[in-house]
């Protein structure tokens, strides 16, 4: 694929966390640089034992209402109390208070960012998410802009699985070369976008190369518009 490839779609597909909520950092990694900030060094495979654990304890336990700031003190608390094995409130607010400027801040310019791609493409989420996608997009703007968003906890599939790809295709009535999905992850968002036969774009802050070759990279979401033209 390349960039000539991109101009006859009509959809396109975004990632969530990583990709409309900051320019390319996954929330471990955000959560990480926030911890270490607040709370001190920690070594990173210890850091990420904490996390998954801290984030898979949310997936699928929340309302489908619950507000992006619910869901992000959630993991917060749950990532302190399985460093620090007890409750430290005031460190899970630092963190999620840090977390949550960040994210809002950039779903802000995301959401002028897909206004006035809407003139263009018809839009949708792909997200391994926890339930309540739909409301974080409604509180954060970016709802009024969306044909799709579709929540893994919800589906019940998660990326890669080509499943949960599928579950946008069919609402959107559109075939997987009619799409191009934009996202952060090469396991998850990239593996998941070509099994699919769906044209992909890397948003990555590494000089890693892509999955393919000839992919576009990224490194702002703001450059999506640049290889679109």
């Amino acid at each position: 694929m390349n960039a000539r490839t991109l101009k006859g779609a009509s959809v396109l597909l975004f990632d969530f966390g990583g990709t409309l909520d900051s320019d390319g950092i996954p929330w471990k990694a955000r959560f990480f640089r926030i911890w270490k900030d607040e709370a001190g060094e920690i070594a990173p495979a210890a850091f990420d034992r904490a996390f998954y654990d801290a984030d898979d304890a949310v997936v699928g336990r929340v309302a489908a209402e619950t507000p992006l700031a619910e869901t992000v003190g959630r993991v917060a608390r749950g990532l302190v109390e399985g460093i620090r094995h007890a409750a430290d409130e005031p460190l899970a607010e630092k963190i999620a208070a840090r977390f949550l400027a960040d994210a809002r801040e950039r779903l802000s310019s995301s959401a002028v960012l897909l206004k006035r791609l809407a003139g263009r493409y018809r839009l949708g989420i792909v997200s391994n998410f926890y339930g309540n996608l739909g409301a974080v997009c409604r509180e954060s703007g970016i709802a009024p802009y969306l044909s799709v968003a579709i929540d893994s906890a919800a589906v019940g599939f998660r990326k890669p699985d080509a499943r949960i790809f599928e579950a946008a295709f069919a609402p959107l009535d559109c075939r997987p070369s009619d799409a191009i999905f934009v996202g952060d992850s090469l396991p998850r968002d990239m593996a998941g976008a070509r099994a699919v036969g769906m044209p992909h774009v890397w948003l990555s802050t590494e000089e890693t190369p892509c999955c393919c070759p000839e992919d576009p990279v990224i490194r702002s979401l703001g450059d999506l518009e640049e290889i679109l033209a």
